[in-house]
């Protein structure tokens, strides 16, 4: 069995993965950290909590330790990219665990949010690894805070969710101020077509890691659908939240608005909930993030942007209050439970708008979702399986033009023909009662998986 010792890795770092309590890598770090040891840029295809950030943290830290030099004045010698304030300021906080033994390290953390004028105070004098978000780190250029012609290594990290935030222009405007002459580390849960020639123009004979295939979701992850109207889903949420005894449940919303209104709608009904999303202000995400990693709050609503930094143990329940309407989302959704070994449930609601929505995820994961009429707590009729096809399907111009609703933040248009398993069941808002909606008890005593 594959051990960090295995790696040839700088004592300093594997006695760090000792006290992190590491002892068997993942996957994703056992076929990339020995390549890009290397030197080669790779291109890492791997769902959330896999363990990529210390697949490509690893490796950069051992480099570091076998070349110290001081960095240049307002230069970084590597610099990580990511779509999320959360995300970027985990993957600093594994920098520095990785690497508390490497003396001096310079870490620093360029997001928006917060005031830049630290951040400007930091890069002063230069620093060894930059982790950023592409705006702020697009401000500190041109406030003249930092140049990027000293960098050694770049890593681009959720480069599908980047791209699907709208950072394209971005990332090709900063990879134009880089050096030629660098190693690049590339990762994505999904390659899609936009991802596939953003990797292809920044990368130089990269290798290629793969660990699941592409759009699977976690084999430890129950999941069912809940057929019901929209005006159910309040009341339906409350009732599953007050039904079973759950360790923490994330639950996402389509907009901003909508996920403060379910916080409210939760408080109506007793029950303590906050939420994270881009219009809260730094301090309000972390405070919120804070509350429910330490269990004070039991229910944290997200949209898919502010969710993806988030990395808790212990969420034992994905909640879909709206289906997304990118279907390779609801994989990183629901890749938030059953993480480290742990079993996990995925339950999403749809209404009639949805249904749509239901069809092109279905096709992604390639099976159907079991699902459950609100009204009846009964199955529906047998439904046709979705199309497996790898070819083309019908959804996809529509699908297209969700993606392009959702990215500038409408609702999607109603789909013409509803879900094969909503045209058979009434979906009428009842007042109270789960039905059958049955839950998988979560397993205990999972391993932690390494960042």
């Amino acid at each position: 069995m594959t051990s960090f010792n295995d790696f040839g890795l700088a004592e300093p770092i594997l006695r760090a993965l000792r006290e992190e309590k590491y002892e068997t890598p993942t996957p994703i770090q056992a076929q990339t950290v020995p390549i890009a040891a290397q030197g080669r840029d790779v291109i890492g295809i791997a769902q959330t909590g896999t363990g990529k950030t210390a697949a490509f943290a690893l490796p950069i830290l051992n480099r570091l330790h076998a070349k110290r030099q001081r960095p240049a004045q307002k230069a970084c010698r590597v610099l990580v990219l990511s779509p999320t304030r959360e995300l970027s300021g985990q993957i600093a906080d594994s920098f520095r665990a990785y690497g508390r033994h490497i003396r001096p390290l310079d870490i620093a953390l360029a997001i928006g949010g917060v005031s830049i004028v630290p951040q400007k105070r930091s890069l002063a004098r230069g620093v060894e690894v930059l982790v950023a978000t592409p705006g702020r780190l697009l401000d500190l250029i041109n406030q003249r805070a930092l140049r990027l012609d000293q960098i050694e290594v770049l890593v681009l990290d959720e480069a599908d969710r980047m791209l699907d935030m709208g950072f394209i222009h971005d990332i090709k405007r900063i990879v134009a101020m880089l050096p030629k002459e660098r190693q690049t580390l590339f990762f994505s849960a999904t390659m899609a077509g936009e991802v596939t020639k953003l990797s292809a123009n920044m990368l130089r004979d990269p290798a290629r890691v793969s660990v699941t295939p592409q759009a699977t979701t976690a084999e430890k992850v129950e999941q069912r659908v809940i057929l019901t109207e929209r005006a159910s889903k309040p009341a339906l949420l409350a009732e599953i939240l007050k039904a079973e005894p759950v360790d923490r449940v994330l639950v996402f919303t389509r907009t901003k608005h909508g996920a403060d209104k379910v916080v409210r709608s939760l408080h109506k009904a007793g029950l303590a909930a906050d939420s994270i999303h881009g219009n809260k202000s730094q301090g309000q995400r972390e405070r919120a993030l804070a509350a429910f990693r330490d269990g004070r709050v039991r229910t944290l609503i997200a949209t898919d942007i502010a969710a993806r930094g988030i990395d808790v143990e212990g969420v034992s329940h994905v909640v879909n209050y709206d289906l997304p309407n990118i279907p390779e989302s609801y994989v990183h959704r629901i890749g938030r439970t059953a993480r480290a070994g742990a079993a996990g449930v995925a339950i999403s609601f749809c209404d009639h708008e949805e249904a749509a929505f239901l069809r092109d995820i279905e096709r992604l994961i390639r099976m159907p979702i079991p699902a459950t009429d609100r009204r009846t707590g009964k199955r529906p009729g047998q439904r046709p399986a979705a199309q497996h096809a790898h070819g083309r399907h019908n959804g996809r111009a529509n699908h297209q033009a969700r993606r392009h609703s959702h990215s500038n933040g409408h609702h999607a248009p109603r789909p013409q023909a509803p879900h094969p398993a909503i045209r058979q069941a009434d979906a009428r808002e009842e007042p109270s009662g789960m039905g059958n909606v049955r839950f998988m008890q979560r397993s205990s005593g999972a391993a932690r998986i390494p960042n």
